[in-house]
């Protein structure tokens, strides 16, 4: 089984306590991992066996491997009460 995981950080939140999340998600088994920063407007993807890529100044990610096909817009993340 793969599985894909999406961390959505809050304002309160360190980004090391994520990241360190998310390498350990993917030690359990996960074959993706989204952490979106909500303060810097990033999103690292976190694959197996590779360090992890930053997308800035993006409004949406698309899936690959277990999540193929898979488009999360971020418009509303970045910005809730526009929509």
């Amino acid at each position: 089984m793969s599985a894909s995981v999406v961390e959505l950080g809050s304002h309160s939140d360190r980004l090391p306590t994520l990241e360190a999340k998310m390498k350990e998600y993917l030690a359990n088994g996960a074959q993706l991992g989204w952490l979106i920063d909500l303060e810097t407007r990033k999103v690292e993807v976190y694959r197996q066996d590779r360090e992890p890529e930053v997308h800035a100044g993006v409004d949406s990610i698309s899936g690959e491997g277990p999540a193929e096909g898979f488009v999360l817009d971020l418009r509303m993340v970045w910005n809730p009460l526009a929509g």
